[in-house]
């Protein structure tokens, strides 16, 4: 790729690094999805102008992040709420295509994958339960193919036993990541209520679950791992949110952005960190590639930008659940017209025009609107395309839109409820 700049001094130099590295201390260590390292390499080669090294570095990181597989294995006996999980974690319904199965018993001894319906190179395998097998650990591991596996998560809906224990054992000794799953504690909680209605303590009934979990390892005489409690019907409560932030800042740097963006938006803090996530994926963007220019851009748009935009709206829509075949889904659950459903939001009607005014107009304007509340981000040497601001704005509109369709779940799901 060629050059960003046909000449290049100091002055400009010193900008473009700190624009770069200035960027970057805006996020959280853990919200980052390339190494410090890489941050710091890539700040040095602007400095001292070697842009097409820094553009090189940028490039290949890009490349890791996007084509990283993501694999992760979840295990636990028939009737733990294992196939519901994988579910939860993939974002779908029960009755979609390709849902795993709710409510079969486990008959097969081999792994199934469950590919991520909209990010690709994210699978969740389903293993059987290392209690439904004839294999030691140490066999189950080997026969299920240990080393694919990015981390293990294994589940169980009363306790976990002495398999379950042997396994995250043999896992921990091959230096993998194990998380210990308690489903079904909303079911739990119900039933106590129903059974001492007058004395029930929702808090004190959590405990006593959790406290139950780390008897059993007590008991087998090992360290207390983290436990999460979940329920697989309502992922906004117990420790579901906790789980995912979890399993995201175990990853490796360049795999945290993928899966993060696989995960359901069931917090509003789930959906900012995506966008935290996808702010940096753009700004990468646009030091990888002929955004930016150190005289201002003559022409506004080309027909290669519009379709690049339109692909990224696309994504950002899929990512926060507020895509067309998502809220058509949506609107089918609810029994309403689903443009009465689309009216509540800002995404769908980005590339919609009036008669008064051109989509190169329209876009314009929006690109202002951003300028104005955000500034330029970059220093004054230094220009960034329209393309690259209109990126930013329509993630913030999708963002916008998924906190709107977020808070209409939640108010639905608690008249249920209530």
């Amino acid at each position: 790729m060629g050059q960003l700049f046909s000449s290049s001094n100091n002055e400009q130099d010193q900008d473009l690094a700190s624009s770069f590295t200035r960027y970057f201390k805006k996020f959280k260590v853990e919200n980052s999805i390339i190494p410090q390292e890489t941050i710091a390499s890539v700040e040095l080669s602007l400095t001292k102008g070697n842009i097409q090294g820094a553009n090189s570095a940028i490039s290949d990181a890009l490349r890791e992040i996007d084509g990283a597989p993501l694999n992760v294995a979840v295990t636990g006996e028939s009737g733990a709420g294992k196939s519901t999980f994988i579910n939860a974690l993939r974002g779908i319904g029960h009755e979609e295509k390709d849902a795993a199965q709710i409510g079969v018993v486990e008959t097969t001894m081999e792994r199934h994958p469950y590919e991520h319906p909209s990010i690709p190179n994210v699978v969740i395998w389903d293993l059987p339960g290392i209690g439904t097998t004839n294999f030691p650990p140490k066999d189950y591991l080997e026969k299920m193919k240990f080393n694919e596996y990015d981390f293990f998560i294994i589940v169980s809906a009363t306790r976990f036993k002495k398999n379950d224990i042997d396994l995250a054992k043999a896992v921990s000794m091959m230096k993998k990541d194990f998380y210990f799953v308690r489903t079904k504690v909303d079911s739990d909680l119900k039933n106590e209520e129903e059974l001492k209605p007058r004395s029930f303590d929702r808090e004190k009934v959590l405990q006593q679950i959790r406290s139950s979990c780390v008897k059993n390892f007590q008991d087998s005489n090992i360290d207390e791992p983290p436990i999460f409690l979940i329920s697989n019907v309502n992922l906004c409560d117990y420790d579901f949110p906790i789980l995912m932030d979890k399993l995201v800042n175990g990853l490796p740097v360049h795999k945290r952005h993928k899966f993060m963006l696989s995960l359901p938006n069931i917090s509003d803090a789930a959906i900012e960190r995506k966008r935290q996530f996808l702010k940096q994926r753009i700004w990468l963007e646009a030091f990888a590639s002929d955004l930016l220019s150190i005289i201002p851009s003559l022409v506004f748009l080309l027909d290669s930008d519009m379709e690049n935009l339109k692909k990224s709206m696309k994504l950002y829509r899929t990512v926060f659940g507020v895509d067309d075949a998502s809220l058509q889904s949506l609107a089918r659950d609810w029994q309403m017209p689903v443009d009465q459903l689309e009216a509540m939001m800002k995404s769908p009607n980005v590339f919609k025009t009036a008669e008064k005014e051109t989509i190169q107009e329209k876009l314009s304007r929006y690109c202002n609107e951003y300028c104005v509340a955000n500034g330029y981000l970059v220093t004054k040497n230094v220009y960034l395309r329209e393309l690259f601001y209109l990126k930013f704005y329509f993630l913030d509109l999708v963002t916008e839109d998924a906190n709107v369709l977020l808070r209409e779940i939640c108010s639905r799901n608690n008249l249920i409820t209530n």
